[in-house]
């Protein structure tokens, strides 16, 4: 079977009152695809980019922010995203109290002692996916903190490179499912310490 096109994936509808974006009494909402990906953990599988319209299927619901941007189709876009992986509550590789030793060999660090056991394993397969999903992923490294890393990614289009980090972010926190690892995309999850890297 030949890869779907965005023009024969049809709407979709949804209650808005499970996903908090409609009250009960008013809560059709629709998807509508706007920009597919190969799916690299299923067999002919597809990951589609939606926005949420209103029940007419043209207008954007107020929680669409994608539908505001300019689309700039022929500048270039930069992200880095920041993040930290999280077991049990806390960041991977910090003690159950305080802290791990001082800052220094985490950022761009090697060896178990810097990065840990799966950390590496996870960061390296997510970029393996991202490129499976035609993402254009730049490059990896850890970050300041211990537990945190960092990937890169570039797109040409405002609209394409947005979609690209948040379909690299799902990635991400679909791989770590099987890990038992959370993710946190808050710049400063530790407060306001040097322990943030960000």
């Amino acid at each position: 079977d030949a890869f779907p096109t965005l023009e024969q994936l049809p709407l979709w509808g949804f209650d808005g009152s499970s996903t908090m974006q409609a009250e009960g009494r008013s809560s059709d909402c629709v998807l509508k695809p706007v920009a597919i990906y190969p799916d690299p953990a299923r067999t002919n599988g597809a990951l589609v980019m939606c926005e949420v319209m209103m029940p007419d299927g043209v207008t954007p619901h107020e929680s669409n922010s994608r539908a505001t941007i300019l689309d700039d189709e022929d500048a270039w876009f930069g992200f880095e995203q920041e993040y930290f992986f999280y077991k049990d509550g806390r960041p991977l590789g910090f003690p159950e109290s305080g802290y791990p030793a001082p800052q220094g060999p985490y950022y761009t660090g090697v060896g178990y002692k810097n990065v840990g056991d799966v950390a590496r394993e996870i960061v390296e397969e997510h970029l393996d996916l991202c490129l499976e999903a035609g993402i254009n992923h730049e490059g990896i490294n850890a970050e300041v903190a211990k537990g945190q890393w960092e990937f890169q990614i570039f797109g040409k289009g405002s609209k394409r490179a947005a979609d690209q980090i948040w379909m690299a972010r799902y990635l991400l926190l679909r791989l770590c499912e099987k890990y038992g690892i959370d993710i946190e995309f808050h710049c400063k999850p530790l407060g306001d310490t040097d322990w943030n890297g960000s």
